[in-house]
């Protein structure tokens, strides 16, 4: 019942795609008020159906109906829960359903909440998003069905999911934030494309295309984050980021996604780099597409690669297609791309912006695109298996985000527009006190490495900038005999946008300056215990007391339960665990972490002997802890850069005279 009701709605989604999608063109064409009425009920009637069809399997892998081909494949009687609900997107067939039910409803919010401003493009708009659904439900319904019946005769029982998709709550909500930034990325797409049809790239389209950009980049930017906190939690390698293909396929459209923001900051501001901004917003979904492809194709290897499947040759097609699609578009409005006029001097705002974030970040870009693909290129015309590790992507990539460090202090530093050689030395010899301030403090604190005081020089020079941007506005309202709270309100309330991007702009300082500690001042040891004895590691005494057996219907764990002390003080206990999984020959640890502001302390069992000897990998790792909080402050900078619209055109007196008081 189950497989003919799913089966059902995803048909009925590729219908209403199909024939959504040449009315919406038409009445883009046409400027047919009733086809656009027409081309929002089918959105609406698109997103109602995928989201049935997801709840129907839902339905099915709560109540462990097997006849259905997935829940045979992913369910278990024995499974949680928790985990059984979110086994929908721990394979191919679900995940690409769950594809289609957020792509559903991104597409019907375009359709209820771009009601005004976008009339002139929301047809185009929505009929993109409907070709974009046509290829996805049809996968669905094809060559990706989940609802496949299955075929006699019907187990009782299945494997369960993946172990690693086991192993950690993570694994709830990380896949579901990479979706939202990923299905996401196919609304500011379908925007350029729309802009591109109607040959107008204006304010009026680029207000809501920042809107459209920022949310699926908030929502992929934190799937990043606990992606990396997922692979630092689980697999006990004691890191966050490997330069795994499948990490960097969610990490591509990131940086391109930023660059694409950035250039739509300048274009509102000083009508340039429409060009820029229009390549980016499309490069960035051919690069999900990509990134798909790479996912769930099995091309690649990877711990994030979950399945193997046939599905590869239709997302290169979709890839091609989409591909060929843009480069016709730009070609046949090259002229709607030309920029207005500007006596704008390269040595300015505008300047900064399109060196940092558009040539720096689509340099990384480039440079992580051609790391990633050289071993499958290599491996399809020669026949031979070449592989591209850390040191390479470490030696090409971290110079070019040095740069970016760099420039985030320059770029907001300088003036918009022309101004005199006098001013713009004044305002970049600023904030080279604080450079040399941050690599003092550095240093006392006890860093030597060459690498991470250069790193800590350029963020406390962009971290000067940064809060001068912030708080000089404050300052001067404030010297005039404002209430510092009241200026400081007044300031917030007036420019809301830019106190949230500066609030990002703190958040990747932070970032930096965390990865640079923790991948440089690492520190760990390896013993095999037997209970009572100890070992140390980073001014860390670790007593291991005994093993204790965990037992649960999907797994059963052993976890080794260790005393921890640090400079003779008792710190509690820790209990990394080996985790043993029916459907699994090997073993899976699972780390034990205690974090602090300063440090973590990373515990992982490595295996485990007849005789009751543990061997134990203890490490002690600086400044992760900062990581996670510089993504959530960037996170939130986006938030409320999205939660508070900003005038089309130039900004009000008001904001202008704020943002012009910041340069000093």
């Amino acid at each position: 019942m189950i497989s003919q009701l799913g089966q059902a709605l995803v048909l009925l989604a590729v219908l209403t795609c199909a024939v959504g999608a040449p009315i919406a063109f038409l009445a883009g064409a046409y400027r047919s008020q009733k086809g656009l009425a027409w081309s929002r009920k089918l959105a609406l009637a698109f997103g109602l159906w995928m989201f049935l069809a997801t709840l129907a399997m839902e339905y099915a892998l709560i109540t462990h109906d097997f006849s259905v081909s997935y829940v045979a494949s992913v369910g278990s009687l024995a499974t949680p829960l928790h985990i059984t609900i979110v086994s929908l997107w721990s394979s191919l067939e679900g995940s690409i359903l769950f594809w289609g039910c957020v792509l559903g409803l991104f597409t019907a919010a375009v359709a209820v909440l771009q009601r005004r401003g976008h009339e002139d493009y929301l047809a185009y708009t929505l009929g993109t998003l409907f070709c974009i659904g046509l290829f996805f439900s049809f996968l669905i319904a094809s060559a990706a069905n989940p609802f496949a019946p299955t075929q006699p005769p019907i187990p009782t029982d299945g494997p369960g999911p993946n172990p690693l998709l086991q192993n950690h709550l993570l694994m709830i909500i990380h896949p579901p934030m990479l979706y939202l930034g990923y299905v996401g990325m196919s609304v500011p797409f379908a925007m350029a494309v729309a802009a591109l049809l109607r040959g107008q790239l204006g304010p009026t389209w680029l207000l809501p295309l920042r809107n459209w950009l920022l949310v699926p980049t908030s929502f992929l930017t934190l799937g990043i984050m606990l992606g990396g906190w997922w692979s630092y939690e689980v697999l006990g390698w004691g890191g966050y980021w490997a330069w795994d293909p499948v990490e960097n396929a969610s990490f591509l459209p990131w940086l391109t996604a930023i660059a694409a923001l950035h250039s739509a900051i300048v274009q509102q501001r000083r009508g340039t780099l429409k060009a820029w901004t229009t390549i980016l917003v499309l490069i960035t979904f051919l690069l999900t597409i990509l990134g798909t492809f790479l996912t769930r194709s099995g091309v690649v290897n990877s711990v994030h690669s979950f399945t193997q499947s046939p599905i590869g040759p239709l997302f290169l097609i979709f890839l091609g297609i989409c591909l060929v699609a843009c480069v016709i578009l730009l070609t046949l409005r090259i002229d709607t791309l030309v920029s207005e006029p500007s006596e704008d001097s390269i040595v300015a705002r505008e300047g900064a912006f399109l060196l940092n974030n558009n040539l720096l970040l689509v340099a990384v870009m480039f440079t992580v695109l051609i790391g990633t693909l050289f071993p499958i290129i290599a491996e399809a015309v020669r026949g031979i298996k070449v592989s591209v590790g850390e040191p390479y992507f470490n030696r090409m990539s971290v110079p070019i985000f040095l740069g970016l460090l760099l420039l985030m202090g320059i770029g907001p530093a300088l003036p918009w527009g022309r101004s005199d050689p006098a001013t713009r030395r004044r305002v970049l010899l600023w904030p080279l006190p604080a450079a040399a301030v941050a690599v003092v403090l550095a240093f006392m604190l006890g860093v030597r490495n060459g690498y991470v005081l250069f790193t800590c020089a350029l963020a406390g020079y962009a971290l000067w900038v940064t809060l001068n941007q912030v708080l000089r506005p404050v300052w001067l309202r404030s010297r005039k005999g404002e209430a510092l709270p009241r200026a400081l309100g007044t300031v917030a309330s007036r420019t809301p946008r830019r106190l949230g991007a500066y609030l990002v702009h703190f958040g990747v300082i932070l970032t930096f300056v965390a990865i640079a500690i923790s991948s440089t001042y690492q520190t760990d040891s390896e013993a095999s215990l037997a209970p009572g004895q100890n070992m140390s590691v980073g001014g860390y005494d670790l007593t291991f007391n005994e093993l204790e057996v965990e037992r649960a219907p999907h797994r059963t764990s052993q976890r080794a339960i260790i005393d921890v002390k640090h400079s003779g003080r008792a710190k509690g206990t820790l209990a990394p665990a080996l985790n043993q999984y029916p459907t699994q020959r090997e073993p899976m640890g699972t780390p034990a972490v205690k974090s602090t502001l300063t440090h973590d302390l990373y515990l992982t069992v490595m295996n485990i002997s007849t005789n009751g000897r543990v061997g134990i990998r203890a490490i002690v790792t600086p400044a992760v802890y900062w990581i996670w909080i510089g993504v959530l402050v960037m996170v939130v900078g986006t938030a409320i850069c999205l939660v508070s619209p900003a005038p089309v055109g130039a900004p009000a007196v008001g904001a202008q005279r704020e943002t012009e008081a910041a340069t000093p």
